[in-house]
């Protein structure tokens, strides 16, 4: 009796247990707590989804509004005869590729072409030699480097209206004072027209956006230079790499991706310079200044022509963009290749 009940038992517990040691779907947690379900938690990551969206879309919203939207506007309005007459009757025909056909046969475009690509490599390679050389000057640790530092970025600070009224007075023929210091030390004999003579106008112009644009290239490159080990220079003086040696071999490598990205910033900035050039000399005399970004601004502004304005600019931006193109695809293949 006692081993039939006992056996009887033991079948029962068997076909007992594996029901009993189941697992039910909501205690899948060690402590015993129920584990989510499948379409809660898909419902929160949908809801995480949602809150990142919701954080971006701001920033987004911002773009689109401010620069995709001009950017679209632009371009349609290229195509467009687009006068002052339109924001009255709201009338603009298409016309095509008149527009870009007009303002590029305009014997000024030729001359402000010109004037731009010797604008923008003047000023890019003043800004770019004089930067780097403050840059190694300030690397090396004096009294009151950080105070010069700091100074050296006042004009970078100011507003470009503001350095432009300036410079006209220093360059000032009669008045100004650089005239007056350089007669002083009888480096000339009489007045230079800095701003109204068509033959130094624009070297006037190039040597005020060079003074604009050193602050962006110090601070930059000087940036690039503290993230250099000093031990790479300790162990290059052993090898015998010092002087022009350790430049050419240390820091201009090591250098190389903050060079990059200030030159192209640079031509960048540059290639779009206006309003120190309307503050200095408006595009004169006789379009000795006129660049692509002046003759856009006259076009639209002053002749009230705002679609041949907005085909000068697409040409500008198409000019920017392709050399950023090939610049960076050059560099690319420049460090691929060491």
């Amino acid at each position: 009796m006692t081993s039939t009940s006992t056996a009887s038992s033991a079948e029962g517990l068997a076909s007992v247990g594996p029901r009993a040691t189941r697992r039910s779907p909501r205690a899948d947690a060690a402590d015993g707590t129920p584990a989510e379900r499948p379409g809660r938690r898909r419902r929160r990551s949908g809801e995480g989804v949602l809150v990142r969206y919701a954080f971006i879309a701001p920033a987004v919203l911002y773009l689109l509004l401010f620069y995709g939207y001009p950017i679209v506007k632009n371009v349609v309005m290229s195509f467009q005869a687009y006068d002052f007459s339109t924001f009255f009757n709201g009338s603009a025909p298409f016309v095509g590729l008149d527009n870009y056909a007009t303002a590029l046969s305009n014997p000024i475009f030729l001359k402000a072409l010109a004037n731009t690509g010797l604008f923008t490599v003047g000023s890019i390679i003043g800004q770019f030699v004089i930067g780097l050389g403050l840059s190694l000057y300030f690397r090396r640790h004096f009294p009151l480097s950080g105070v010069l530092r700091s100074l050296l970025l006042l004009p970078w600070l100011l507003p470009m209206i503001v350095s432009a009224a300036v410079w006209r007075w220093i360059l000032e023929q009669d008045s100004g004072i650089l005239n007056r210091f350089l007669e002083s030390i009888g480096l000339i004999s009489a007045p230079i027209g800095w701003l109204t003579s068509s033959d130094t106008a624009l070297i006037a112009v190039i040597m005020v956006n060079i003074w604009l644009g050193i602050p962006f290239n110090v601070a930059l490159l000087y940036s690039g230079l503290q993230a250099i080990p000093e031990e790479l220079y300790e162990a290059g003086q052993l090898d015998g790499a010092t002087g022009w040696k350790s430049f050419r071999h240390i820091t201009l490598p090591l250098l190389r991706p903050v060079v990059s990205v200030v030159l192209l910033l640079g031509v960048i900035y540059t290639i779009k310079v206006l309003d120190l050039i309307i503050g200095l000399t408006g595009g004169g005399p006789a379009n000795a200044t006129q660049t692509l970004a002046t003759r856009s601004y006259e076009l639209s502004f002053l002749e009230f022509d705002f679609g041949q304005g907005a085909a000068l600019s697409n040409v500008l931006i198409l000019i920017a963009l392709l050399f950023s193109v090939v610049y960076l695809r050059a560099n690319a293949r420049a460090a691929k290749n060491g």
